[in-house]
């Protein structure tokens, strides 16, 4: 247990800005609260950036995208929208689907280079679990 403890004590994702968590993926799922801070942000009507920014995906909502495949906020290597980004962008990747299967985490370290992979299926529930339980604090 103490190895564990001290791989758990390092980062076990370091972001490398290299912006391929903006692209495919099913899209970003975002909340109505999402939805309004980015629109405030960007200077528009929910009901208008609803429309112009967004597409259904099943019951909810996702950012479009553009033709590259990035989201439409992925402009210059950046996200236009950093200050507001979505909830689902925040997170990443520590998301709640990882703690059901922490397979997910090696099937999304696939396209993400600042994901490690080399520590157990526990360190990395436990690391998660950590992650998102400060997150809503």
């Amino acid at each position: 247990m103490p190895s564990e403890c001290r791989i758990i004590a390092d980062p076990i994702f370091e972001c490398r800005m290299c912006g391929d968590c903006c692209r495919g993926f099913g899209g970003t799922y975002v909340t109505q609260a999402d939805m309004a801070a980015i629109a405030r942000y960007a200077g528009v009507s929910p009901d208008r950036f609803r429309h112009t920014h967004c597409q259904p995906s099943g019951r909810r909502w996702v950012l479009a995208q553009a033709e590259d495949g990035y989201c439409v906020f992925h402009r210059n290597g950046r996200c236009a929208i950093h200050p507001v980004k979505p909830r689902m962008c925040r997170q990443w990747p520590f998301i709640p689907s990882v703690l059901a299967d922490p397979s997910n985490w090696h099937l999304m370290a696939g396209s993400c280079p600042g994901m490690r992979t080399d520590i157990s299926d526990d360190a990395i529930r436990l690391a998660v679990r950590e992650e998102l339980s400060g997150a809503d604090s």
